[in-house]
């Protein structure tokens, strides 16, 4: 599962807030049922034109990752969830536009790496992605 999160005027203190950008990171991969096996990485970026500057973290998880991006002079957050490992993403969903103040959301779903899973998806996506190559 990939859940793709696009966040709209959000609480503008918390997306350019380190600290507590981090200690997102820390917590909710716990709170997903995950395993984090890296440390979490937040980073600042100053961008020549100040509505384009935020911060961008990430964390591994055994089951995948999870990363942000935030535009605090926007107000706006990206955020994904990417796991092999199932999980409520309407749950997940609700908990981050909590989290993160934000007032409108637009989200996706996407699932991904069927095929690892199982045998029968692996050879008809072999023939999709072959016919899709094709055509492009």
């Amino acid at each position: 599962m990939h859940l793709l999160i696009d966040g709209y005027n959000g609480n503008r203190n918390r997306l350019q807030d380190k600290t507590f950008l981090r200690q997102f990171l820390l917590e909710y991969p716990d709170i997903l049922g995950m395993n984090r096996i890296s440390d979490p990485v937040v980073l600042e970026y100053s961008a020549p034109k100040p509505e384009d500057s935020g911060l961008s973290g990430f964390v591994i998880i055994a089951e995948s990752h999870i990363s942000f991006h935030t535009f605090p002079n926007r107000a706006y957050i990206n955020i994904d969830v990417f796991s092999c490992k199932s999980f409520d993403s309407a749950k997940a969903l609700a908990e981050l536009t909590e989290r993160f103040g934000l007032q409108g959301v637009r989200s996706w779903v996407v699932d991904r790496g069927l095929e690892h899973f199982d045998p029968q998806i692996e050879s008809s996506s072999a023939a999709h992605a072959q016919t899709s190559s094709l055509n492009t």
